[in-house]
């Protein structure tokens, strides 16, 4: 099986350089990632360096602390589909999610996901500062706001994702929205059983040694 169209090939640093960010949509080329994950500042940089390829550019909306409100969230979504991003990870609220506001968790997801368009949205609920009952809270969130993916992690915070984490995400929403691993997945066996646990995507800046670790 091909795990390379699994990977969103990462780089959010914020000290990361033009000359990192073209290195990284060179490696995802050469091994034909499903995306390069960026901050919003190099979505066009991005879409020239990938045009006529399979790559797809994802950014990341409201990163990586979620607090951002809902009409500038809105805004950073629809500025990075006019500069070519065709993925859009946003970090859900998270206070919201914890305080059981998930009516305004939900419509929150509602507008982004309208602004996307046709494109993708993964929305990041950052698993290390949840229970179990705010993760399944989070995932009926995501179906109901009708989201595309759930995704684990920012990467940014205290913790990454967990086999358990994806077992239980992949326990609520079924085949009605898919995951995306992200965050701490640092060998090729831990992206096996991320994988085999539920997970359709894997966030990580480790694409390439994934790749060799087969």
């Amino acid at each position: 099986m091909k795990y390379n169209k699994y990977i969103d090939h990462t780089l959010l640093r914020a000290d990361a350089s033009t000359k990192e960010i073209i290195k990284l949509c060179q490696e995802a080329k050469e091994y034909d990632f499903a995306s390069v994950c960026v901050n919003p500042d190099y979505v066009k940089l991005c879409k020239n360096q990938l045009k006529n390829t399979n790559v797809k550019v994802c950014t990341v909306i409201g990163f990586p602390l979620g607090s951002n409100t809902t009409s500038i969230k809105v805004k950073e979504t629809t500025d990075a589909i006019a500069n070519g991003a065709q993925e859009i990870d946003m970090v859900v609220n998270i206070s919201w999610l914890k305080e059981h506001k998930l009516k305004e968790v939900i419509n929150e997801i509602k507008s982004i996901k309208k602004a996307c368009k046709k494109h993708i949205l993964k929305v990041i609920v950052e698993t290390s500062l949840l229970n179990q009952a705010d993760k399944i809270n989070a995932s009926k969130c995501v179906l109901s706001g009708g989201a595309d993916f759930i995704k684990t992690s920012t990467g940014f915070s205290i913790g990454g994702a967990t086999v358990e984490d994806i077992k239980l995400f992949k326990k609520y929403v079924k085949n009605n929205a898919k995951i995306k691993a992200s965050g701490g997945i640092k060998t090729y066996p831990e992206m096996l059983a991320m994988i085999k646990a539920g997970a359709n995507r894997i966030g990580t800046s480790r694409g390439i040694s994934l790749m060799q670790g087969k």
